[in-house]
């Protein structure tokens, strides 16, 4: 049965906004009291966040489909909806959110680090808030948007300032054991340590974590063994311990050779590891041959420059010495990292001649097909509901206003070209037409409804009449059209 994961793939889908509503205000002695639709509600986000308690990706493993609630629609009597629920998705310490394509877009490291994995879709406007001086009943809402569908690979890796490596079985776990209070799975056959252990390790003034992983062979960092496929454990950590095993039976095996093949394999991996501060340790000095192994080696080892401790975890011998060498290196490596700033806030304003759309000219099926691209003119679309004249001719009036007709006409549009708006897998097409009508232009401008206006009073509706009488006595001569 797993119980450790560090590499899952997620797929979380965003809320969709709540559609606007369309509605007119009635009520006894006024049965058109003006729009009154209210707006629908934003989707909720999916958000990763740091917590402390959670240490593995197991659940997402098992319940890989995660999606947030979606906005509520908008009601009449200017009645918005309710706004949907993120889903906040914990994560451990060191999570690094990547895509399909292994390209980092998070790296999630400190408690309450939250990253937006999938942001949830807009609200609709209801008519009310549609209505203006010159649109005074609309008779349509904006739909909301859908929400963001993705899918992103978790990859854990462990926040540790030491990190033990080397052959398995050469007592990295039983090393762990004794300097902190972890209690790790400890046998006399290799490979015994399956999943990376964690623990805290108190020397003086100076607290700091140390972890192992599973035992590295040669030939890891092409993926032999169990070693490469928890190397990422270590990326982070501020120094290196080489564990080496003084007491193998290994006859073809001594320690000097098994620094190489590792050192090698960690050259091989990369991530930097080549160039962290490294420790050897001679570990098993209590057994007589392994004692004796150490003293012969250890001039070989600080000749190439490394710091060496004898030390054994059976019978706790050089753990102070090893403990408190390792907490002064953590130090140093603390005090030498920048101080972490206040995020800054960066504001990018658009340059003043971005039109914010771009239209291309494309070849599809034969035919001569004029792409528009853009934030807000593939918004607009996905807000309009085509089934609602009104509401195609707002949204022509909208692209009309932001350029888009006067760029189809510079790039070599005519009327009947086909004209698609969005990308390639997700886009409206329709034949243009320039200065698109809808048949709500009928009631006059778009949106008007004459029911709404003001009476005029007597004295112009007969002046009026008057200007109507002498137009047409002009035109027609001694006939009245006006006669009784």
């Amino acid at each position: 049965m797993t119980t450790f994961v560090d590499r899952v793939e997620l797929h979380v889908a965003a809320g969709n906004g709540g559609h606007g509503c369309a509605s007119v205000h009635r009520e006894k002695f006024k049965p058109l009291g003006g729009p009154d639709g209210g707006n629908g509600g934003r989707g909720g986000d999916v958000i990763l966040t740091v917590d402390q308690s959670v240490t593995t990706l197991l659940d997402y493993h098992h319940s890989p489909h995660r999606k947030a609630t979606n906005g509520k629609p908008g009601e009449g009597g200017n009645r918005s909806g309710k706004d949907g629920q993120d889903l906040v998705l914990p994560v451990p310490d060191g999570t690094v959110v990547l895509d399909k394509a292994g390209n980092v877009l998070a790296d999630l490291v400190g408690h309450g680090t939250s990253y937006v994995a999938a942001q949830g879709g807009r609200g609709g406007l209801g008519n009310a808030a549609l209505a203006s001086a010159r649109r005074k009943a609309p008779g349509f809402a904006l739909l909301g948007e859908p929400g963001d569908l993705q899918d992103v690979v978790l990859e854990l890796k462990t926040v540790a300032d030491v990190a033990l490596v080397g052959y398995p079985s050469a007592g990295k776990s039983s090393l762990i054991s004794v300097l902190s209070a972890a209690k790790p799975k400890i046998a006399d056959y290799p490979f015994t340590t399956l999943v990376p252990n964690l623990g805290v390790v108190t020397a003086g003034s100076t607290v700091y974590t140390i972890a192992d992983v599973p035992g590295l062979i040669p030939g890891a960092s092409q993926g032999k063994g169990l070693g490469l496929e928890f190397l990422r454990h270590v990326e982070r950590c501020s120094v290196l311990v080489h564990v080496l095993d003084t007491a193998t039976l290994e006859s073809e095996r001594d320690p000097v050779s098994d620094l190489d093949v590792i050192e090698e394999e960690l050259k091989q991996y990369g991530g930097g590891l080549d160039r962290r501060p490294r420790i050897v340790v001679l570990n098993k000095i209590d057994v007589p041959d392994g004692k004796d192994l150490a003293e012969m080696v250890r001039p070989d080892l600080e000749a190439r420059g490394y710091r060496v401790f004898e030390v054994s975890a059976v019978a706790h011998l050089g753990l102070r010495e090893l403990s408190f060498a390792l907490a002064e290196i953590v130090a140093k490596a603390r005090a030498a990292k920048p101080k972490e700033e206040a995020t800054r806030i960066v504001i990018r304003p658009k340059a003043v001649d971005d039109a914010g759309f771009t239209v291309s000219r494309e070849e599809f099926g034969g035919e001569l097909l004029f792409r528009v691209r853009g934030e807000k003119p593939e918004r607009w679309v996905r807000q309009t509901d085509f089934n609602n004249d009104e509401a195609v001719g707002y949204l022509a009036d909208r692209l009309n206003r932001l350029g888009v007709e006067e760029e189809l006409m510079k790039a070599g549009a005519r009327s009947g070209d086909g004209v698609a708006i969005g990308p390639e897998e997700n886009a409206v097409v329709f034949d243009w037409e320039p200065s698109m009508t809808a048949g709500a232009e009928m009631l006059g401008r778009r949106g008007e409804d004459h029911r709404f206006e003001a009476p005029r009073p007597a004295a112009q509706r007969r002046r009026d009449r008057d200007a109507e009488r002498d137009e047409a006595m002009r035109e027609y001569g001694d006939f009245d059209p006006f006669a009784e």
